[in-house]
C-alpha cells in the first residue's frame, strides 16, 4: 500500500474511534439523562380504564 493509502486508512480509522469514544462518554456520563427517556406506550388513549 502507498503512503497515501496508509494516511487516509489512519486518518478514517482514527476518525471512527474517535467518534465512538465520544459518543460512548457522552451517554455514560451525562447526568440525569434516564429522565427524559420516553418509551412505547403499550395501550392506546381508547383502551384505558
Amino acid at each position: 500500500m502507498t503512503p497515501a493509502g496508509w494516511t487516509v486508512m489512519i486518518l478514517s480509522v482514527g476518525a471512527v474511534c474517535t467518534l465512538f469514544t465520544w459518543c460512548m462518554w457522552k451517554v455514560l456520563t451525562t447526568p440525569e439523562e434516564t429522565e427524559h427517556m420516553k418509551g412505547i406506550q403499550d395501550h392506546t388513549p381508547d383502551e384505558r380504564d
